[in-house]
């Protein structure tokens, strides 16, 4: 099944797996179901909106019944936000207006759809870009999470982006690996780690 996967680009009929894929694997890359009475919540800040937005720069990983995983970036991250405030959080913030938080991540999440979480302009100025990528368990630790970033970093490199930086718990030595041996570095360390790579 892992052998005859493609990367194709995300299509709004890919947006069901996208929350999907989110929700299972954001818990560290485990899944999630149980720390969200929403499944969606996940997918509306951290996959669905580039789909939605930016979809030049949405793939996923189709094993052929369909998502399996997803790279998604945004390759001006302060435009991004700006575009999100026209375009994603109003009818995403009506949706989950009557929500009623029932776990920490819910109201986590639910927080940061009300107000999302604004960058440090100078670290921007070098990388504007940001990404996130996810793969289901089956699919990890298999050489697809590699092609899905260096076909991500294609395509910023394609529009000229000069830098990006992405996110990692502190705790997810695994992760911070995987990102060091494709070439990213620590650049700040606020809440979590946030790793950069010059393009």
């Amino acid at each position: 099944m892992a052998d005859t996967a493609v990367i194709r680009p995300a299509t709004e009929a890919d947006r069901p797996a996208l929350y999907e894929i989110c929700l299972r694997t954001a818990d560290n890359g485990s899944d999630a179901s149980h720390l969200y009475s929403e499944p969606r919540l996940p997918g509306f800040i951290w996959a669905v909106p580039y789909q939605a937005v930016v979809p030049d720069f949405a793939f996923v990983l189709d094993a052929g019944a369909g998502p399996v995983g997803y790279v998604v970036a945004a390759p001006d991250t302060a435009a991004f936000a700006d575009r999100l405030e026209r375009e994603w959080w109003p009818d995403v913030r009506r949706l989950v207006g009557g929500l009623t938080p029932h776990t920490a991540n819910d109201e986590r999440v639910l927080a940061l759809i009300r107000r999302p979480e604004t960058k440090d302009p100078a670290m921007l100025a070098d990388y504007p870009a940001h990404l996130h990528i996810n793969l289901l368990p089956l699919f990890q630790s298999s050489g697809w999470g590699r092609r899905l970033v260096e076909t991500e970093l294609a395509a910023l490199r394609a529009k000229g982006v000069p830098g990006l930086h992405l996110g990692v718990s502190a705790g997810n030595a695994k992760v911070i690996g995987f990102y060091e041996k494709l070439g990213f570095r620590e650049i700040a360390r606020p809440a979590s780690i946030y790793m950069g790579m010059r393009l």
